[in-house]
């Protein structure tokens, strides 16, 4: 989906519903977060879509330098929108892509579980000493074609049913594995001492009806996966040599070319937060760069060729 998203905006001549361009983003200006804000929830709010910096409204390259956007942390990106949204923020990967020549810089942003409403007006200052709103308190906001308007009846319906869809799908999945275990399974109904769990440290259990059988808790991921994409950063930059180079690209370079995000020892998505990642592997990020000092350049000249450029 991500690929093809990243396709389709590179093809594309204007904007839309899902595609946003923007020649760069002023990361000093609060009139530019704010209006970037309003786009990145809209789209959200949407269904998803991408905003790929280095464009302009027809879609054609402007050459502007991206290099201080491309150094941003992601969760500083978070941050920004969480002091405006004060609730859980879409989820949303950044690429790199080339056209004619120039690169390119994007968020793929992923659909909100339920549309966020501005806790906070974004509000900044201009010329003149006056201030000016991009989102008031209280709106919500939606993309109507290549525009992110305040949110219509119509918006909140189609919210709604892209929800309703995604738990009938959900449904669907669990009657499916119904249908399609062997003979003679049977379906249990777990106490709520048991609980579901993807960390790779749970242990495989039983179910049994002795009601004289220990209760058993999983490991709680916040433990087995502590840290965040800037903790992992920071703990990798500790333990390499001064000067080394090490960014949140590089991150998402090595987890679309090594798939980090399928391996559980490593890497942890809660269902309402970004992803975390294990001790193990800051510990294996740290013994690769010491290993091959061109570990990471190799990653993101690899995720160019093949992750980012469809």
């Amino acid at each position: 989906m991500s690929e093809a998203l990243l396709a389709k905006a590179l093809a594309a001549q204007r904007e839309s519903r899902q595609i946003e361009f923007k020649e760069s983003l002023d990361v000093a200006s609060d009139q530019a977060w704010c209006e970037m804000i309003k786009d990145f929830i809209a789209i959200a709010n949407s269904g998803g879509g991408i905003i790929l910096f280095g464009l302009n409204s027809r879609g054609e390259p402007t050459g502007n330098d991206l290099t201080t956007l491309r150094m941003i942390d992601p969760a500083t990106i978070t941050d920004r929108i969480h002091r405006y949204a004060q609730t859980s923020v879409p989820d949303f990967e950044i690429c790199e892509a080339e056209k004619a020549g120039h690169t390119l810089l994007g968020w793929l942003i992923k659909p909100s579980a339920i549309p966020t409403v501005f806790a906070k007006p974004g509000t900044f200052a201009i010329e003149g000493g006056k201030q000016r709103t991009a989102f008031g308190q209280g709106t919500v906001y939606f993309r109507h074609g290549a525009k992110s308007e305040p949110g219509t009846t119509e918006d909140i319906a189609s919210a709604l049913e892209r929800k309703l869809e995604s738990i009938r799908r959900d449904w669907l999945a669990g009657v499916r594995k119904v249908v399609q275990a062997p003979a003679g399974s049977q379906v249990s109904v777990l106490p709520p001492d048991v609980r579901q769990s993807d960390s790779p440290d749970a242990a495989p259990i039983k179910i049994t009806d002795d009601p004289a059988a220990p209760a058993y808790r999983l490991v709680d991921p916040d433990s087995s996966h502590p840290f965040r994409q800037k903790e992992v950063m920071s703990e990798v930059r500790k333990q390499l040599p001064a000067g080394s180079e090490f960014n949140s690209y590089d991150v998402v370079a090595i987890r679309h070319v090594h798939g980090i995000d399928d391996n559980l020892k490593f890497s942890y998505k809660p269902k309402f937060a970004s992803r975390q990642y294990s001790e193990s592997f800051v510990a294996w990020l740290v013994s690769q760069a010491q290993a091959d000092p061109e570990f990471f350049k190799k990653a993101r000249v690899k995720y160019r060729e093949t992750g980012a450029n469809v």
